[in-house]
């Protein structure tokens, strides 16, 4: 040992450092000593390199090999996305992107542990659309992963508030991000202030985008062009940028919807269909997306008009007043009157459902109820049975159908409890009038010129549906004539269903009894 080190002779070591030395040598195991380029560390080393050396001997010497074992490597989660076909078309599709991080990840020892990909999803979209980043997320809260790979700052995020939450995700589980096509530093001050300022950039310019989008939109609406792209809805065509009723399949979306008002069950419907046109029919997702998609009623999302309707609007407004409640189980029964009892409490709609109730004598029977959705949650609402509902109805019928016709009678033109929408309009107009009169805009003769004119325009349309009132009644009354009774108990629950459907609009329940107070007919 002693040779060793004499032969070995650090040049400018000291007296104390010697003893540092002469101290770590006698008690370090035979191979390190014995280590042919041990001679070039000690000589070439500076003192610092040498007391490491102490270290690092010492701790072999008492049997701690930690120092030797090789750092586990880093866990990378690769992160792609697209949201249009021009990226798509840019060389920024997903496998492109794919291709590049899983090069980048193997020329930097980086083990693979999952790819997470977010396609045709806009990154200022809400994260809870980020079906992808969602998943990543949680791999990074169970610690699966240590660094996250993305191509560009744009395909990570465009949205400041759901970076920030993402990034308190990944400080908490000491994980990190890394851009292979740009330089960002997420573990500085300086690197987060940057980061801030490149996404407030790329979502103002989202939003930029998003208000021209938006307005050819619009315009191309307000001309009756289609802005939904190459493909309509079933039932429909485009020809040279217009929305069209498909020659082909119109007959069948004509045959649905007819059918559909005759049950009020989309179920019941999508069955008739397919057993009706079988292979040559459409499949069931497009036969229930008739009674899903607001353009079957010649509108769009926002209620703007938008194509030629294969429904009214009268149509569309029961379709959707029949989706509010329940009206079948899992067993298959069809509930009679869902959607049609409103709640006195809280103005939902009525749902029904089932369950075993033993009787007196020991009989078990299925006991039919409706009751409002929010009772569990909110309040002590009414529960109706089913057989109970028809007694009343049944028993009633003819007395309500007399009221209706004596109101009806005896009500002057313009009394309408709900005014049609041209009314309303109407009447904004003359409250319009009246404000430019009292603030002195509009001249005597002016003002009283018009509105003698929409006066007598409101009068004309309340009269017509005062008119149009009267016609439904009668029809409604046809239905009621004969033996209709003895009629009615012969139909199974589905043409019940039907029968009150094109009926009553409206049954109200009293909120201090919780037992039916009226019924409100659809006229």
């Amino acid at each position: 040992m002693f040779i060793f080190y004499k032969n070995a002779k650090p040049p400018g070591v000291t007296s104390t450092e010697r003893l540092y030395i002469d101290f770590l040598l006698p008690n370090a195991p035979e191979d390190i000593i014995n280590l042919e380029h041990l001679n070039y560390i000690i000589s070439e080393a500076s003192w610092q390199g040498v007391f490491f050396l102490y270290l690092f001997l010492r701790t072999l010497s008492q049997g701690d090999d930690s120092m030797l074992k090789t750092p586990p490597a880093c866990r990378a989660g690769i992160y792609i996305r697209v949201s249009t076909e021009e990226q798509h078309l840019n060389g920024l599709s997903l496998p492109a992107q794919r291709m590049a991080l899983e090069d980048y990840a193997n020329k930097n020892g980086y083990i693979i542990v999952g790819v997470y990909a977010d396609e045709g999803i806009s990154a200022r979209k809400s994260m809870s659309h980020r079906k992808g980043l969602l998943r990543l997320l949680e791999d990074v809260r169970q610690n699966k992963i240590d660094m996250i790979l993305v191509t560009k700052l744009d395909r990570w995020f465009r949205n400041i508030k759901d970076y920030n939450i993402t990034e308190e995700i990944l400080r908490e589980h000491h994980c990190y991000w890394k851009t292979i096509f740009e330089n960002y530093d997420s573990s500085t001050a300086n690197g987060q202030m940057v980061i801030n300022i490149m996404l407030s950039v790329n979502q103002a310019e989202c939003d930029r985008t998003s208000e021209r989008i938006k307005a050819v939109f619009d315009y191309k609406r307000a001309k009756g062009m289609c802005v939904t792209g190459k493909c309509a809805p079933y039932g429909y065509i485009i020809e040279n940028g217009y929305i069209k009723k498909d020659p082909a399949t119109r007959s069948i979306v004509e045959d649905a919807i007819q059918y559909y008002f005759s049950c009020f069950s989309i179920r019941h419907t999508t069955r008739y269909i397919a057993d009706k046109y079988g292979e040559n029919g459409p499949s069931y997702y497009k036969v229930d997306k008739i009674f899903h998609n607001p353009k079957y009623a010649g509108i769009d999302k926002d209620g703007k008009p938008y194509c030629e309707p294969y429904m009214t609007m009268d149509q569309y407004h029961a379709l959707l007043k029949s989706r509010q409640a329940k009206s079948w189980s899992p067993s298959g029964y069809t509930y009679i009157f869902s959607s049609l009892i409103t709640c006195p409490i809280c103005g939902c709609k009525f749902s029904g459902r089932q369950r075993k109730a033993v009787r007196k004598n020991g009989n078990v029977y299925c006991d039919i109820r409706y009751n409002c959705m929010g009772k569990f949650r909110y309040h002590s609402g009414a529960s109706l049975r089913e057989s109970a509902i028809e007694e009343y109805l049944l028993e009633h019928m003819d007395s309500i159908l007399e009221a209706a016709r004596i109101d009806i009678c005896l009500e002057p033109s313009g009394a309408s409890a709900k005014p049609a929408r041209s009314t309303q309009s109407i009447q904004d107009e003359i409250n319009r009038l009246n404000t430019m009169y009292q603030k002195g805009r509009l001249s005597d003769d002016y003002y009283d010129q018009e509105y003698i004119r929409l006066t007598a325009a409101l009068s004309e349309v309340s009269d017509q549906k005062a008119e149009l009132q009267k016609k439904n009644l009668r029809c409604v009354s046809e239905r009621f004539s004969g033996d209709w009774k003895s009629l009615y108990v012969r139909l199974d629950n589905e043409h019940k269903r039907a029968f009150w459907k094109q009926t009553i609009e409206e049954i109200l329940v009293d909120p201090e009894t919780r037992q039916i107070k009226d019924v409100k007919l659809l006229l």
